[in-house]
């Protein structure tokens, strides 16, 4: 029978590397976001429910607000199709955007 963990909100995580704070990091099909450096081959954690902002691929796409976004970890950007599902626009989208407010939700 299963027992209760934890709430879910952030992982345990201890990298191979260093990550730096607001680094974006995937885990299998998950991505994440360390909230503070962690020194590789440390314990540290990364949150997978929350609000991050980012660049995007590409300017001239528009987004409502709940669409879901990839990110593209090739590029280090956000990208409306190509790349591991990373949540929804947590505002919209607009023409003009380099930057998206990103609600990381494990898809």
């Amino acid at each position: 029978m299963p027992s209760y963990y934890a709430d879910g909100n952030k992982l345990d995580y201890t990298p191979t590397t260093g990550v730096a704070a607001g680094e974006i990091v995937v885990l299998g099909g998950l991505v994440t976001v360390a909230d503070r450096p962690i020194v590789a081959n440390e314990l540290g954690s990364v949150h997978t429910n929350c609000v991050v902002t980012g660049s995007v691929a590409a300017t001239g796409i528009t987004g409502a607000q709940g669409a879901a976004i990839r990110w593209y970890a090739a590029s280090g950007v956000f990208d409306a199709s190509t790349g591991v599902t990373a949540g929804y626009l947590a505002r919209p989208r607009l023409v003009a955007d380099r930057q998206v407010a990103v609600l990381l939700w494990p898809s």
